[in-house]
């Protein structure tokens, strides 16, 4: 029950646990929750704690916890069933029974050498069918899918995801066998990715807690700082609103159909962004491939931005006459193509720099996308509605 415990409750839980009880609690953990918890824990509290326990447990807690967070050495558990090379089937079932109780799991074991070096692995329903007498050797496969220790995290769950693993081997340089990662703990990390992604969509920066257990400043430092930036962008279309107060004022229906176009402009980037960020996140499409999805979404949004002109042209027929309505409909063709390159483009340009291209959030796009509709908008207007009636 402890290990499902949120991390900030189980080390608000140490400083108040007996010792003694502290010790068989750890005992008996997951090898991996272990490593978190001792993450969380202070140096006074691990100071007290690490005596009290085996020293194989104290070896193996420290080497996990030794791992950079968001490694795949960080997410890996030491709980893992290993076999020789040269022992029987019936050997073999031996080996998983005495072992299967402080195992993550036994459906899949990993044949080693002497040193600890991956030769492969071997399922237990192929031990338990094969022939007593049938090698290990000659009944497992070769592991394909190992990842290194020092690899992210991410990509380890997204391997067994991708290939529907139960656990994925972890090596170190050597081809040494230093642990596993079960699909638990890759579920947990692909959890933790989509949330933080959902907070970049959001313009909110990392929260070092859940929402709930969030306090004000905290969620106040992780919105505030976006939410400045964009203020100062939103100037931007002001400054073009001002700019063309003369033809406004001539033409009042233009600001009847402003929010229309420009809330136009900022969906379709959104939608796009959102497109972008997902195919580029899920390895679907590379940075290589921007020049034909530059293609694709250039036609798409010249037929979306014609859809929604025609779709609005009758309406400014009937509030301005025929001039707004062609304005109207240049602008929507215009503003939603602009708007959807927009947000096609920033999730590439900010994987080029290696940044995250979540950060081309809806927010984002959205105030650039106005600060450029706006001036489309009332340019066109300004060179349409400057030309003498018939």
């Amino acid at each position: 029950m402890f290990g499902y415990l949120a991390p900030e409750f189980q080390a608000l839980l140490v400083s108040v646990i007996p010792r003694q009880a502290l010790t068989t609690l750890v005992m008996h953990m997951r090898a991996d929750e272990r490593a978190d918890l001792y993450r969380q824990l202070t140096e006074e509290q691990r100071d007290a704690l690490m005596p009290t326990l085996a020293r194989a447990e104290r070896e193996d807690i420290r080497r996990l916890a030794s791992y950079q967070e968001g490694t795949a050495g960080a997410i890996m558990t030491s709980g893992y069933a290993a076999l020789p090379l040269d022992i029987s089937a019936a050997e073999a079932l031996a080996v998983l029974r005495c072992e299967a109780p402080d195992k993550e799991t036994i459906y899949r074991a990993y044949v080693v050498d002497n040193s600890r070096e991956l030769l492969g692995s071997v399922r237990l329903q192929d031990l338990i069918t094969a022939s007593p007498r049938a090698r290990v050797s000659e009944l497992m496969k070769s592991c394909s899918y190992q990842i290194d220790v020092n690899a992210e995290a991410e990509e380890a769950a997204r391997r067994i995801a991708h290939y529907d693993m139960i656990a994925l081997p972890v090596v170190d340089a050597d081809n040494r066998l230093v642990g596993i990662i079960t699909h638990d703990d890759a579920l947990d990390v692909m959890e933790a990715g989509a949330t933080e992604d959902f907070h970049r969509v959001g313009t909110i920066t990392h929260l070092e807690s859940g929402v709930s257990s969030a306090s004000i400043f905290m969620l106040y430092r992780a919105r505030i700082v976006w939410l400045m930036l964009l203020v100062f962008g939103s100037i931007f279309s002001g400054a073009g609103i001002a700019h063309f107060e003369d033809t406004i004022a001539a033409n009042l229906a233009l600001m009847f159909f402003l929010p229309i176009l420009i809330s136009s402009g900022g969906n379709a980037g959104s939608q796009s962004a959102t497109l972008m960020i997902r195919a580029l996140a899920t390895g679907e499409i590379g940075l290589s491939d921007w020049t034909r999805v530059l293609g694709r979404e250039l036609v798409l949004a010249i037929l979306l931005g014609t859809s929604m002109a025609c779709a609005i042209a009758l309406i400014g027929v009937m509030r301005g006459g025929p001039q707004i309505a062609l304005v109207i409909s240049l602008s929507m063709i215009l503003i939603v193509m602009v708007g959807s390159l927009i947000g096609m483009l920033l999730p590439f340009l900010l994987s080029r720099f290696r940044l995250d291209p979540a950060t081309a959030s809806t927010p984002l796009v959205t105030s650039i996308a106005d600060a450029t509709g706006v001036l489309i908008y009332f340019s066109i207007a300004n060179v349409i509605l400057s030309i003498p009636h018939g």
